[in-house]
């Protein structure tokens, strides 16, 4: 049997627990704008994330409805729709992936992604916060 058709990696676990990972990966990434993994989680994480960047620089309400699902969390989704959405540019290659050597146990290699942009995630988003009553 060969591996036609088959995309993406194994990492050696099951559906779920690989899912996991991934879900995980992806909102330390949109937390702290930058983690370092293993250089193959990187690549595979660099796929998913920026398909989720591009779908939540739409902004509207279905975009934002699959962003939370794809990620799980909804802090990390809204920050993602909110704040770093609107501040990037591009429209595509988001993130950068730069080998970082070897770790030490199991001399694995190394990467650290991160944003090719620089994002304020101080920025509040921009929603009014005047209520319906007040004037």
């Amino acid at each position: 049997m060969h591996r036609h058709g088959y995309k993406g990696r194994k990492f050696g676990r099951e559906t779920d627990q690989r899912t996991a990972l991934e879900r995980g990966l992806m909102c330390s990434l949109l937390k702290y704008q930058s983690i370092t993994t293993t250089l193959a989680r990187a690549k595979e994480i660099r796929r998913s994330t920026e398909k989720l960047i591009t779908i939540a620089k739409k902004g509207d309400l279905a975009s934002r409805r699959l962003v939370i699902s794809r990620l799980n969390d909804l802090e990390t989704a809204d920050l993602l729709v909110d704040v770093i959405a609107p501040q990037i540019k591009r429209d595509s290659g988001y993130l950068r992936i730069e080998r970082a050597g070897f770790r030490k146990g199991d001399h694995a290699e190394m990467g650290t992604i991160s944003f090719v942009d620089d994002i304020d995630l101080d920025m509040k988003p921009a929603k009014s916060s005047e209520k319906k009553g007040d004037k």
